[in-house]
């Protein structure tokens, strides 16, 4: 079912990770641990692309806090996922 031209559609923030660009700084991580994870080797992974309601702000921060330029983020309308 479509959304109704007047509805406003639901952004929905997700993470892309260039883990072979990390170098393993872990600053994503200490500000957004909630999306950020480090593996054993401190390289950077997500669970999920998709970022939790609530943590969209912390997400992007820790994305441009990224020395290597590793992560990105983008917004989707809830339509296009």
């Amino acid at each position: 079912m479509r959304p109704s031209p007047s509805s406003p559609v639901p952004l929905q923030l997700t993470v892309i990770v260039d883990r072979a660009a990390c170098c393993g700084y872990g600053v994503c991580a200490e500000i957004c641990p909630s999306v950020y994870k480090l593996d054993d080797n401190g390289i950077v992974y997500v669970e999920s692309d998709l970022v939790p309601a609530g943590l969209e702000k912390a997400a992007k921060e820790a994305a441009a806090a990224c020395p290597q330029g590793a992560i990105a983020t983008e917004e989707k309308t809830g339509a296009q996922r």
